[in-house]
């Protein structure tokens, strides 16, 4: 005789196959263009069916043109922008279109660019944003293939590797996978390692003067403290970087970064735009509500901290690397504002450690602001007002640092 108990695991056993969504393949197809400066860019669906529509933002600079589709395909403009909106055909169907590879800032250098050797660039420009509206129990299963030039040798992203020159593509927080992050490829040397249960690898094009082992060097030695501090293991992490006129600084995206090759690694004052980079693709923390110095200065301070508690900071270094942030900050009077300057980091790096203290004081050494920043981890993003919440829980009561007209 069966029981009430095993009566009903076995009606959910039968059950299951009826609410499992049904998986059906997006396939990424990238081929560079370096006498064009472009790449063509194709998504083929296995079962175009399962897809309602794909509403694309297309920017208002013109990146992307020549597009052919299976289906519907509408432009439409958005204030100064465009939308484009794709309701597939029934059975396979492709999207393909062109888009403008290299960018140049007001400064004059670039965060994207192609040449005839190699080509740098974040995949968030190569598959635009877009609003992805699936069928009832449907669910994509992404993919990232790339077909290189002649002579080009090899290609490198934060996505895992399941092929020659293919990536699986899976971002849970995000409804339409799509392949964001930096890639680098074509004749490109790089250096690897296994750091926790992270696969890093460092890659720059060669003969950009790009330090590979220094880099990992470091991140070997502070691995583990920053595995304390953000628990958390990401399968893979990319470091790429390349010389002028590459923009002369670091920009991180998911599970990888930009370096600029004539950056060093720790800096004369005690500071690592590695690191600081770093932090910001381990700890993911955003912010709103014109409190960008969250992001920017839990980054700074931990691009200190990492190497102090690793043993790479004396207490002597450590202060005059306070000192230097308090002269550098000294006319700062709030915090507050949608992008945080040098001088306002520093002042942020400054009332962090102050925090810090406090914490550590009030709890008697059981919490520090690694729960602060733990908590802001769990958040989409963090304001001012939520910084204060989750510090006064932390420390279990209000907080005389924060208690200052730099948050108002």
């Amino acid at each position: 005789m069966i029981s009430r108990t095993s009566l009903l695991c076995v009606l959910l056993i039968c059950a299951a196959p009826v609410w499992a969504a049904k998986k059906t393949d997006l396939d990424y197809r990238v081929r560079f263009l370096p006498g064009s400066d472009q790449a063509e860019v194709s998504l083929h669906l296995e079962r175009g069916q399962a897809v309602r529509e794909l509403d694309f933002n297309l920017g208002a600079d013109g990146r992307y043109s020549d597009f052919k589709a299976d289906g519907d395909w509408q432009v439409e403009k958005d204030g100064e922008a465009e939308r484009g909106k794709w309701s597939p055909a029934q059975g396979k169907a492709t999207l393909s279109y062109r888009v403008r590879i290299s960018h140049q800032r007001d400064s004059g250098s670039y965060d994207a660019r192609m040449t005839e050797d190699w080509v740098l660039l974040r995949g968030d420009d190569l598959v635009p944003p877009a609003r992805l509206a699936l069928r009832d129990n449907m669910e994509l299963v992404s993919r990232l293939q790339f077909d290189l030039p002649d002579g080009w040798k090899s290609v490198e992203t934060g996505w895992p590797r399941v092929g020659t020159h293919r990536f699986r593509i899976d971002n849970p927080s995000r409804h339409f996978d799509r392949p964001t992050g930096w890639i680098l490829a074509g004749k490109i040397g790089t250096r690897r390692a296994r750091l926790g249960m992270t696969d890093v690898t460092v890659a720059a094009p060669l003969g950009e003067g790009m330090r590979r082992m220094d880099m990992l060097t470091v991140l070997t030695f502070i691995w583990p403290q920053a595995q304390t501090i953000f628990q958390r293991d990401p399968a893979k992490v990319l470091i790429v970087g390349a010389g002028e006129p590459m923009w002369r600084g670091g920009l991180s995206g998911p599970h990888s970064l930009f370096m600029h090759a004539d950056r060093p690694v720790v800096s004369e004052n005690g500071t690592s735009s590695l690191l600081h980079e770093l932090v910001h693709v381990l700890g993911r923390i955003g912010d709103h509500d014109r409190s960008d110095w969250i992001s920017e200065g839990v980054a700074e301070y931990y691009a200190i901290e990492l190497l102090r508690r690793s043993g790479g900071m004396t207490e002597e270094r450590y202060q005059q690397v306070r000192k230097h942030l308090s002269n550098w900050s000294r006319d700062i009077k709030t915090l507050r504002g949608e992008s945080s300057s040098g001088p306002v980091t520093a002042r942020a790096v400054l009332l962090l450690q102050d925090l810090d203290q406090e914490i550590r004081k009030r709890t008697e050494g059981r919490r520090t602001l690694d729960d602060v920043t733990r908590g802001l981890m769990r958040l989409d993003t963090a304001s001012t007002e939520d910084f204060i919440a989750i510090s006064e829980n932390v420390m279990g009561g209000p907080s005389k640092v924060l208690d200052t007209r730099l948050l108002r």
